[in-house]
């Protein structure tokens, strides 16, 4: 009986969801910085990505402003490209072994990091289901953290959202 009321909420949530323009994303990023994102759409261009992550055993906070080319390819109009940027904040831990005469020991040592991200995407929307696929790349820039001025160019990423 709970499967289908589960079911029949589901199907519900469907139809209401194609009668109008989608506001809301929400999914999931797996790549070098995994999580849970949250999209906030203002118009069918521009929206902003919020994402929850996880890097070099710590946490980080990225905000982003995104913008959205769909019908750049002529074979389907279902395919969006997707760039922007913005910043993040958050902390990063590690483990640094120190060496004495006949041992060695580890201390875990924890820093802030803050910087720059870059974002540059493509992402497949579903006709039939409020689901979108992407894969991306996110570079970024750290200013603070383990290593002063830290580059990473390929912050890469497959990534679904369900759209609300």
């Amino acid at each position: 009986m709970k499967k289908l009321i589960l079911f029949a909420a589901f199907v519900i949530l469907n139809c209401t969801a194609f009668s109008q323009e989608f506001r809301y994303a929400a999914g999931i990023r797996g790549g070098y910085t995994s999580g849970v994102e949250f999209r906030i759409y203002t118009d069918e261009l521009n929206s902003y990505k919020f994402l929850l992550g996880s890097r070099m055993d710590g946490a980080v906070f990225h905000a982003q402003k995104e913008f959205h080319q769909p019908g750049l390819f002529s074979f389907t109009d279902q395919l969006n490209f997707v760039y922007g940027g913005g910043l993040h904040v958050g902390y990063e831990r590690w483990n640094t072994r120190y060496y004495r005469t006949n041992s060695s020991y580890y201390v875990t040592n924890t820093d802030f990091i803050a910087g720059i991200d870059g974002l540059a995407g493509l992402e497949y929307m579903f006709a039939e289901v409020p689901l979108s696929l992407g894969i991306e790349a996110k570079p970024y820039f750290d200013l603070f953290g383990r290593k002063v001025f830290d580059l990473e160019l390929f912050d890469f990423a497959f990534t679904i959202k369900y759209h609300f």
